[in-house]
């Protein structure tokens, strides 16, 4: 049988069941949709394409002996996908259904039912995950997963570790959804295979991969407000050889979003920015069992919050200027060999990040400000960061009973950041490196029991010992829909400086940096989760749940505590050890699909994060042992209509419970309180409506669609803000911004 496909849509699927009826005669699609059958009883027979969340397709055929036939395969989606191919819960391909490692898949439709640009306004939509806003300057952003902070989420690309801990910083509003096919959550520390910073989760950002020939154009305009525009364009364009051998997808997005003063102080609350991008994913098949994989993307952004954007950042009252320039890439060797028993992949990615920023108040007296014209506080800031490494993928068919995918690999991870700042002397000259071994057995006991153990050895320069970090997980299909699962795992935290402690506050008049304790240890954690996922299946629609529940406990957990300001009246964070602290809490997961026309997903996590002892956030006022800007609920849900005819409508929504914020005072300046106080905030509801309507060009074989709504719909948004330069900037809690009307158009195929 000649190499033949199986499409969806237009688009080629992957990894869908091809097998001949009654036999044991079968194989799956690669990742092109493509797939082959060998050696085959000649006569006729019924060959069957299978795959969840599609109806499956029968074709009968005749084969001949020596003759060769080509057969594709159309199908048809029935409803929501629940068992799509995943790659990071084990670092093999692998069915949801079958992976002891629950993982979430966050795919291109959700970006477009939402309307994100970028990743960050799209990861709030998954459960256990929150976007949170960290600035009223520079709107600093960070993910937390499962009630932990955003140094405690591992960031991947393409399932490497180049997101380093300073592009953590601002990374996820830099990288458009256009270049995104999916993105993949593993909540929790199953994940320890990934290394450090992973024990809260893993987020895996996979681009677009070429499948077929297409392209998109897209213009998006938003009035935040009704007062500053945002305006998006963005593109792709994916080429294939007519022999399917070589691909490539590029993508190109700018962005130009203007400041926007919410309270009329004359100071934003959402800065200026404008961000340029481009790159690439490509892929080269030597033959049938080598390929290569290579991909890249540029990114350049400017920011500017405060005042004054239309005079040079060291004029304003008080600014954080930034600029970055980023470029990030990786490349990919894989061999299958031994009759497809076994893999070999070795890899080489990494990113280079030249920063140049400002962060000052202009000073007050004649005297201050000829200091400050002297010498203002800009800074400059390099980071390289990069990762090589090999994996061996060998499967056991019979390994008492069953089959046992055995992977192991070795990386070795570097990563320098070295950022000054004269006039405040701040220098952060910091390189981790890490040589990690993993070892992973992957056993399917029976066709109902999945045993999935593994282990990783790490030694880091900033810890004195090889740290072994084991996993155990397990699978339990009570039947075709019904999954269980168990999970145990251990990490760590090496004691070096994460995003959070590189950026630089102003708080009581002066500015706030985080500076680490001398004889800082590394931080140990272990977690463990348990989850019941249901999905039933009809031809016409589906629908279920998935109840999980978490606990995390953390050792010499890392705390930030205030010491005594400095004589120019600066505020010193130092990021010490405390004791133990626990996170614990339940998700609940609900999505149905009713006749391909309306479908809805919705999650809720219900949570606590504490400390064993009082952490001293401030020098002035009692401590708490309560986590700060970390709610106790919070959740999400999309409501999409999607029917046959061109109209499509969805509504969606993010949830924020009370949480307690630090505010950092200065007594005798208005706009701020008396003095530090801590803050509990009211709950937010984020509301979003977005229309659509496609028209058919068929003279361009295209697609023509006009789209519409408001972000933020009853302007759920923080309304007691500080005022003036001596603002606390990290006040600042709940949406991202307000009420945001925004419409467009998109040319694809």
């Amino acid at each position: 049988m000649n190499t033949t496909d199986v499409k969806a849509e237009g688009e080629h699927i992957p990894f869908v069941n091809v097998y001949i009826k009654g036999t044991n005669y079968g194989t799956v699609t690669d990742e092109t949709g493509h797939f082959m059958l060998v050696n085959l009883p000649v006569g006729k027979h019924t060959i069957i394409a299978k795959m969840i969340g599609y109806k499956p397709v029968e074709k009968s055929v005749d084969l001949v002996q020596g003759q060769s036939i080509e057969l594709n395969f159309l199908l048809e989606k029935k409803s929501l996908a629940v068992d799509e191919v995943v790659v990071t819960g084990t670092k093999t391909f692998k069915r949801q259904t079958e992976s002891a490692v629950i993982v979430n898949v966050l795919d291109s439709k959700i970006f477009d039912y939402v309307q994100a640009n970028t990743i960050s306004e799209g990861l709030s939509f998954q459960p256990g995950l929150r976007m949170e806003t960290d600035c009223q300057t520079c709107n600093y952003s960070q993910l937390r997963m499962n009630g932990l902070g955003g140094a405690y989420s591992q960031i991947l690309i393409n399932s490497r570790p180049i997101f380093s801990p300073l592009t953590g910083l601002y990374g996820l509003e830099q990288i458009p959804t256009e270049m995104v096919d999916r993105i993949e959550v593993v909540r929790g520390g199953a994940s320890a295979l990934y290394g450090s910073s992973a024990i809260g989760g893993t987020v895996n950002v996979i681009t677009k991969f070429p499948s077929r020939n297409a392209y998109s154009l897209s213009m998006n305009n938003a009035v935040i407000n009704g007062d500053a525009n945002d305006n998006h364009i963005n593109g792709n364009v994916t080429l294939l050889t007519t022999q399917r051998n070589a691909g490539a997808t590029i993508f190109v997005s700018r962005r130009d979003r203007q400041a926007y003063d919410h309270n009329d102080d004359g100071f934003s609350e959402m800065p200026a920015l404008q961000h340029n991008s481009f790159g690439f994913n490509s892929y080269f098949r030597l033959n049938q069992n080598q390929k290569l994989e290579m991909n890249f993307a540029s990114l350049h952004e400017y920011r500017r919050g405060g005042n004054k954007n239309d005079e040079p950042a060291y004029l304003a009252d008080q600014s954080e200027e930034r600029t970055h320039d980023i470029l990030m890439g990786g490349l990919d060797y894989s061999l299958d060999f031994d009759n497809n028993r076994t893999s070999l992949s070795a890899f080489l990615a990494g990113q280079y990040t030249e920063r140049k920023h400002y962060t000052g108040i202009r000073p007050d007296t004649d005297e201050e400000i000829i200091a400050h014209n002297a010498l203002p506080p800009y800074g400059n800031t390099d980071n390289n960061t990069f990762i090589g490494g090999v994996q061996v993928n060998h499967t056991l068919f019979d390994f008492f009973g069953g089959p046992n995918i055995i992977t192991t690999g070795l990386e070795y991870n570097y990563d320098q950041v070295n950022d000054e700042i004269e006039t405040y002397d701040y220098l952060l000259d910091q390189t981790s490196k890490n040589l990690g071994f993993y070892l992973q057995s992957d056993w399917s006991v029976t066709s109902k029991l999945n045993l999935l153990t593994g282990v990783r050895a790490d030694q880091h320069n900033y810890v004195d010992k090889i740290i072994l970090n084991p996993r155990v997980s397990a699978l339990y299909k009570f039947n075709q829909e019904t999954q269980y699962r168990i999970s145990w795992s251990t990490g760590f935290r090496a004691p070096q400086a994460f995003d959070t402690d590189m950026h630089i506050a102003f708080s009581g008049g002066g500015i706030q940096q985080v500076q680490l304790a001398d004889q800082l240890d590394e931080e140990r954690s272990q977690s463990i989760s348990t989850s019941l996922n249901w999905d039933r299946a009809t031809e016409s629609h589906i629908y279920g749940f998935t109840i999980e529940g978490f606990y995390t406990q953390l050792k010499d957990a890392f705390i930030l505590e205030e010491m005594d300001n400095t004589p120019e009246g600066n505020s010193i964070l130092e990021k010490r050890n405390g004791g133990n602290s626990q996170v614990f809490g339940g998700t609940f997961e609900a999505r149905a699909n009713f006749n391909q026309k309306l479908q809805l997903e919705a999650g809720l996590t219900l949570q606590k994060s504490q400390y064993d002892d009082e952490v001293a956030w401030s020098a002035d006022i009692a401590g708490t042992k309560d986590y700060l800007r970390t709610p106790d609920s919070y959740g999400y849900f999309t409501l999409a209509y999607t029917p046959e005819s061109p109209f499509k409508a969805t509504l969606s929504g993010i949830y924020t419970g009370s949480m307690l914020i630090p505010h950092y005072g200065l007594a005798g300046d208005a706009g701020t309180p008396e003095a530090d106080v801590l803050f509990k905030s009211d709950t937010f509801w984020e509301t979003n409506i977005k229309l659509s309507y496609d028209f058919k060009l068929p003279h361009l074989d295209s697609n023509l669609q006009l789209f519409g709504g408001i972000n933020n719909v009853f302007n759920q948004y923080q309304d007691d803000f500080d005022k003036g330069k001596y603002r606390d900037s990290n006040y600042v809690y709940g949406p991202a911004k307000p009420q945001t009307l925004f419409f467009g158009v998109k040319l694809f195929n």
